[in-house]
């Protein structure tokens, strides 16, 4: 007797390529592949016998921010640290993950690496995509040691001090683009296919406006060559429109990309919130992939609405920019912001958006043994107690699992047929420890002046 037995009263299965539910049956784990999904209760070395649990294939969150989150955390809500600009990202956190990465030690960087990660696993992830500074490489050690399937993307600049005044306009300095290409170089020939296949390199050249022409143009051309996705933010603000527009004849975020041969189904493009509606359709056509992170932009009174982009045929997943980090949440976001949106209660539907964080965005990292369930897939599960009041009674899980569920939901979380997450608790760690050394480290950014200057301007 081997492997571990998962009862699910729900399975989200697969049948002629579309989501099928199935009622009461077991899921068979054997190392790291899925052996069986039966209705009859298999031996196994490990019984989960839980009614009322709604199995799914691992959540795939394609977009998150551990680091630069947990700086900002309960400082940038209510409109506070935007100054006269209109985002954080050149008032808070570029200038304060630069500055952190090099305050903090290496252990430091790790412990907050470690939050992040524990965060992810507890919002129900299987899977994490995660641009970050080239400067706090932990992430990687974070995803290896805390067992989450982690796709590293440490970030490359043509300018990596692009910092906004106190009068609200950023300003560009510095050429960082060949050493960062090497920093990029080194870190994937470490951490590439480390922790038994789990841990990934994909590229990621930070934004549209803080990268030339020749970095991107490199990045495509090393990231084909490997293979991996290319990830990068698109259109983040008005401000970044206009200033592609003022250096590129005009040009608007995704044109100055589909000039340089980005704008390709391998290219996944981070918000987009200010692409016009001909921006979409030239992404739809050339097949790339729009990440939508509803919450970040909804606390700043800005509408991303997973149905506006859907909607113009563009290839949608929803992840959680780090903000909250609760995948399950985001996709009830993801479907309240586009029916307000919209004005219509049938777009973002439940099958739709858990299609999203599974297998859409399996296929978007090319691993179809991943985001579904049955035999000889990969066993990474992420399993949701259906049991709390608030989802009683029910009569139809998906439309409960968005429109109800939270990561207070989460029951187990499993990768590569290893349980992380029981009854929601991480079971390889002390939770307490991590969150208290991750505190301190923090605190030590938030102390800084330009930190308090940045929060309170």
């Amino acid at each position: 007797m081997s492997g571990i037995a998962i009862f699910g009263s729900y399975v989200l299965s697969r049948r002629d390529g579309a989501q099928e539910v199935l009622r009461d049956h077991w899921v068979l784990l054997e190392g790291k592949r899925i052996v069986a999904v039966t209705r009859d209760k298999p031996s196994a070395t490990e019984v989960f016998d839980r009614p009322g649990r709604f199995v799914l294939p691992g959540l795939i969150n394609m977009h998150n921010h551990c680091f630069s989150e947990a700086v900002a955390r309960t400082h940038t809500e209510d409109g506070n640290g935007r100054r006269n600009n209109q985002s954080i990202v050149y008032t808070v956190l570029l200038p304060l993950t630069k500055r952190g990465a090099v305050l903090l030690s290496p252990t430091e960087r790790l412990a907050i690496a470690r939050l992040g990660i524990l965060q992810l696993l507890k919002g129900g992830a299987t899977t994490v995509m995660e641009p970050f500074r080239n400067s706090i490489p932990e992430m990687f050690d974070a995803g290896e040691e805390m067992g989450i399937r982690f796709y590293g993307a440490p970030y490359l600049f043509s300018t990596s001090d692009a910092t906004a005044g106190p009068d609200g306009v950023v300003r560009y300095a510095g050429d960082d683009g060949q050493a960062d290409l090497n920093t990029w170089n080194a870190l994937y020939q470490r951490w590439n296919g480390r922790g038994d296949g789990r841990i990934g390199v994909a590229m990621s050249p930070h934004a549209t406006d803080t990268c030339g022409p020749d970095l991107l143009k490199a990045c495509a051309v090393r990231a084909r060559e490997l293979d991996v996705p290319i990830t990068t933010h698109v259109a983040q603000s008005a401000a970044e429109v206009a200033t592609i527009g003022a250096r590129y004849d005009g040009r608007t975020p995704a044109e100055y990309l589909d000039w340089l041969g980005l704008l390709a189904p391998d290219l996944l493009a981070a918000h987009c919130i200010a692409s016009s509606d001909s921006d979409l359709k030239l992404m739809a056509a050339r097949g790339a992939t729009v990440l939508n992170c509803p919450r970040v932009f909804a606390r700043s009174g800005v509408t991303a609405a997973f149905s506006r982009f859907a909607g113009h045929g563009v290839g949608t997943v929803v992840a959680t920019d780090g903000y909250n980090m609760d995948l399950l949440g985001e996709l009830n976001a993801a479907s309240m912001i586009s029916k307000i949106a919209s004005g219509r209660a049938d777009v973002a539907s439940a099958p739709d958006l858990i299609e999203s964080v599974t297998a859409t965005a399996a296929s978007l990292l090319k691993r179809p043994d991943l985001g579904v369930i049955a035999p000889g897939a990969t066993a990474d599960l992420t399993v949701v107690d259906l049991t709390h009041p608030h989802l009683q009674p029910l009569f139809d899980p998906r439309r409960g699992l968005v429109a109800l569920a939270n990561r207070a939901n989460i029951d187990q979380v499993v990768v590569d047929g290893r349980v992380l997450i029981d009854a929601g608790q991480y079971v390889h760690g002390d939770e307490a420890a991590i969150i208290s050394a991750a505190t301190a480290a923090i605190g030590k950014i938030w102390d800084l002046p330009e930190a308090q200057a940045a929060f309170n301007g």
